[in-house]
């Protein structure tokens, strides 16, 4: 490890149009971050994106800088790297949060590494950064219903149901992206990969 932060970014659509997304899970949770912190987004002008700093996990915690991109998914790659180029930060203390139409509604996954499965934001920070060895917590939205577009879905508001448990959801992804960073992979795979 180095004396570097941790950096964590949300994934997601900048705009009012797409904040209550499925593809926003990802500003969401940052969003639960960013309090847990006692923080504000500001705007970061060289990397296009805004960011919150402070520390996670008690007293003294663990520095953390929290960032989304003002660009699209498909561009938040640029973003990303700016980001850890300014603050220093290793591929392998970099955490993406993002929606993942393979797992379950309510279920998410802490990993390491791994392909993008067809998923356009981590295509991006693949080919900006020029690998994949970085964490992720893949927070489930579930496969769309019928023959809707995978495409259509994501941009979709969550469904009255889903929004009840909401909420929780995110919380729980915070709280996933919290134990990594402060005690570690393993045991966040242990409580949270459900």
């Amino acid at each position: 490890m180095t004396d570097s932060p941790w950096l964590i970014v949300g994934l997601g659509n900048p705009g009012s149009s797409y904040a209550q997304t499925r593809h926003n899970i990802g500003y969401a949770v940052t969003d639960v971050l960013a309090e847990r912190v006692g923080g504000r987004w500001k705007s970061h002008k060289p990397s296009r994106a805004d960011v919150v700093e402070g520390r996670l996990g008690g007293v003294p915690g663990v520095r953390v800088v929290l960032g989304r991109s003002r660009a699209y998914m498909n561009e938040s790659g640029g973003a990303v790297r700016a980001l850890s180029t300014f603050y220093k930060v290793p591929p392998a203390q970099l955490v993406v949060v993002y929606d993942e139409l393979d797992l379950p509604y309510e279920t998410m996954r802490v990993k390491f590494g791994g392909g993008d499965n067809g998923h356009n934001g981590l295509k991006s920070i693949r080919a900006s950064l020029g690998t994949g060895d970085y964490y992720k917590v893949r927070v489930g939205i579930g496969r769309p219903p019928g023959r809707q577009s995978p495409a259509d879905y994501v941009l979709k508001p969550f469904s009255s149901t889903e929004r009840k448990e909401l909420p929780l959801v995110v919380e729980t992804a915070a709280d996933a992206v919290e134990r990594l960073v402060t005690v570690g992979l393993e045991v966040a795979q242990r409580e949270f990969n459900s």
